[in-house]
């Protein structure tokens, strides 16, 4: 059955500004992501009015991190919704980069010039220690997609992003690992066909 799935990366952290890899750390938005967040929220509900979609509609679910949650609360109460009745998922969270959660990458390169040639150049395959790698991470995105249904909104992170249009799309670029996700757009999958709004 036809399916339409909006995806919102989470706003800006502190994180993201400094080059700092979050993974599965508990980073809230700063100043500049609550507004992003805020814009995304603006973005969707006009989005909704010119197409007639009553935003209750459809489901809404979050990566369980303070990040996406923060940003689906307010995408929730920019499009008219109690900002926190929504689900969250697990399987929505960021790729897990273990032992270097928290680090940069010039950080790595000085601890492990090794593992940073690994991130730069099998970034799909290259599992950090403690951490998971992206094919790890597109086969959790997968089973989870797998069992949904109807029309969705997702707020999530530009790892999960770059695993849903795997799940989605049977998207097999191998440069899709180095995809820029931005923070301030909302990414609509139509029949598994996507586009930026």
């Amino acid at each position: 059955m036809p399916r339409t799935i909006y995806h919102i990366r989470h706003g800006q952290t502190d994180w993201n500004v400094a080059g700092r890899l979050q993974g599965a750390q508990d980073i809230p938005l700063n100043a500049v992501g609550q507004a992003q967040a805020d814009g995304n929220g603006a973005a969707l509900a006009a989005h909704f009015t010119a197409i007639g979609r009553e935003p209750a509609s459809l489901r809404w679910v979050a990566s369980p991190l303070v990040r996406a949650r923060e940003t689906m609360e307010r995408v929730r109460r920019a499009v008219g919704l109690p900002p926190s009745g929504h689900e969250t998922e697990g399987d929505l969270r960021e790729v897990g980069y273990g032992v270097f959660e928290g680090m940069t990458h010039a950080e790595i390169e000085d601890a492990d010039p090794r593992a940073m040639d690994a991130l730069r150049n099998e970034k799909w395959q290259y599992c950090p220690p403690r951490g998971e790698s992206y094919v790890m991470l597109a086969a959790r995105v997968g089973r989870w997609w797998a069992t949904t249904d109807g029309d969705m909104v997702i707020v999530s992170h530009g790892g999960t992003f770059r695993a849903l249009r795997i799940a989605i799309e049977n998207n097999r670029d191998p440069e899709l690992a180095h995809l820029f996700v931005p923070q301030d757009r909302i990414f609509r999958w139509q029949d598994a066909r996507g586009a930026w709004l």
